[in-house]
């Protein structure tokens, strides 16, 4: 299932629910309906920066955490299965834009509306 952020600060950001969920978790907010106030923005950004920074800085615990860890196919490497991983900070990424826009732009982030 999709989740779509939406703000009038920045274009529509869909994420699959299990890796929305993780951030949504960290931010202390339901996956199904919610809301990120503009008051709220700049503490959710710097909480997400924090936890992008350290699965950057712990890669083991990131893939702990991840939901769809490729499986080696046959003939594949183990090297070439681990390049197909998407981390955290990669999945992250476009709703910390959204909350760099909505915080600078004073506007909220809803989802499941």
């Amino acid at each position: 299932m999709l989740i779509s952020f939406k703000s009038k600060s920045s274009p529509e950001v869909l994420m699959y629910q299990e890796h929305a969920e993780r951030i949504l978790r960290l931010l202390h907010k339901s996956p199904q309906r919610g809301v990120i106030t503009a008051a709220e923005a700049t503490q959710a950004l710097s909480l997400l920066e924090q936890e992008v920074a350290f699965t950057k800085e712990h890669p083991k615990q990131d893939v702990e955490h991840d939901v769809h860890t490729p499986e080696q196919e046959e003939g594949e490497s183990a090297e070439h299965a681990a390049l197909q991983r998407v981390s955290f900070s990669a999945r992250a990424f476009p709703l910390l834009e959204m909350l760099r826009s909505a915080s600078q732009q004073n506007e909220y982030i809803m989802w499941g509306v």
